[in-house]
């Protein structure tokens, strides 16, 4: 099931700020870091796509 865009940009910036309490605490190297910049990266490509089919 995909997500509408506005629970897309919702998600985007929670994750966005958790990456950045976590690059805070456990450094921009932490697996935990570039984890979560992976997925933020996903998400943000998935949200670009979908802007552009419309």
């Amino acid at each position: 099931m995909s997500m509408s865009p506005s629970k897309l940009i919702v998600r985007i910036e929670e994750l966005r700020k958790e990456m950045t309490d976590v690059a805070l605490k456990k450094g921009i190297n932490s697996a935990e870091s570039i984890r979560l910049s992976q997925e933020l990266d996903a998400l943000l490509n998935k949200f670009e796509k979908i802007k552009q089919e419309k």
